[in-house]
């Protein structure tokens, strides 16, 4: 598989829209770690620390600061570089920040997904285009089984509602002009990501990783709510999976798919902290009692369609995941200025050597 994604990959243009973000970061250096010429297409990194920065990723990539709203330059970005494979993963990616800002959220969730697929099917030169989304995609009906890729979808705040307008987005491409084009295009839909290097608010192990090191205890909301917790490079190896997959075998590949973490690994945030705890030797709790914008307690992801089409399948456990994650973060705070993105490939070589 892993040869697959190689001559997949390497020497091809390839363009990530949101390359300043946590997964958009790591995907762009697992890109260039393969021979990828990555062209990167985001808003300044959102964060501060940021992942991009860390790892003076604009060094290694081809960088274009504009927003995936802005059609017109993202269309001369298409023009101009003329990719051969697309990963689409600019998105307002918080379910708190989208109640505050629903008419941003649709703007960018939405319409944004919509110039993207536009500038795909009027560049020429596309071959495969991934776009991803969210497991909250899904009308949540808090089933103690994990949602497959027919089940219905919604969205109860403005950003699940959001990723599931985005879905449909696709499909409606997919439908109207991509069938038969040989265009590949296909959806991912993964859940709760772990991995060093993220900083966005309201996110679990970002707040965690401020409170200690700020020696404070974090505080939590939902204790008991559930998530299909994973490292960010499981998702990120079934999306390139999927994305080397549709360069050849367009119609067979083209639909929507689940990445999520085996069963065993679902855990309360409570339980997922404890284990971080554990692993940092250091932390505390504090339940917020205050009433709070309604999310999600229970949510898992059926992933057996990519487990048996795609023989994809989850390699760290969610104590491994946790042990990588405060790897990154703690070589991060006791190294300022080491060589963060040297560190960053080593893990996905490990997680490499792991897969395949």
């Amino acid at each position: 598989m892993f040869e697959l994604l190689q001559k997949s990959y390497s020497r091809r243009t390839v363009l990530v829209t949101g390359c300043s973000g946590f997964k958009g970061s790591w995907l762009s250096v697992w890109l260039t770690a393969m021979g990828a010429r990555v062209i990167g297409y985001a808003l300044e990194a959102p964060t501060e620390p940021a992942m991009f920065r860390a790892l003076s990723l604009n060094k290694h990539i081809i960088s274009i600061e504009a927003d995936v709203r802005d059609e017109v330059a993202l269309t001369q970005a298409f023009k101009t570089y003329k990719p051969d494979i697309v990963f689409h993963l600019a998105a307002q990616p918080l379910v708190r920040y989208s109640y505050l800002e629903p008419k941003e959220t649709f703007e960018t969730n939405v319409m944004g997904t919509v110039n993207v697929l536009e500038a795909v099917r009027l560049c020429g030169t596309v071959k495969s285009i991934v776009v991803v989304t969210t497991d909250k995609c899904y009308e949540n009906r808090e089933w103690v089984y994990g949602y497959r890729e027919t089940d219905p979808l919604g969205g109860y705040d403005p950003y699940s509602a959001s990723k599931g307008c985005a879905e449909l987005v696709v499909n409606a491409f997919r439908s109207s002009f991509l069938t038969g084009s040989g265009i590949g295009l296909a959806s991912a839909r993964a859940g709760n990501v772990i991995g060093g290097g993220d900083w966005a608010a309201d996110r679990l192990v970002p707040d965690f990783v401020r409170a200690v090191v700020a020696n404070k205890p974090i505080r939590i909301r939902n204790p008991h709510a559930t998530r299909p917790w994973q490292h960010v490079l499981e998702p990120l190896s079934g999306y390139l999976l999927l994305g080397a997959l549709l360069l050849n075998e367009t119609e067979k590949y083209s639909s929507a798919w689940n990445f999520g973490p085996r069963d065993t690994d679902v855990l309360s945030v409570e339980e997922l902290l404890q284990l971080a705890i554990a692993e940092w030797g250091a932390g505390s709790i504090e339940v917020e009692g205050n009433e709070q914008p309604h999310e999600a307690n229970l949510l898992k992801l059926d992933i057996s369609k990519a487990a048996s089409y795609l023989k994809w399948h989850p390699v760290f456990s969610c104590r491994e995941a946790i042990k990588r994650t405060a790897e990154w973060y703690k070589r991060y705070y006791e190294e300022p200025h080491g060589d963060m993105f040297s560190f960053t490939v080593e893990q996905i070589k490990e997680y490499e050597q792991r897969y395949w």
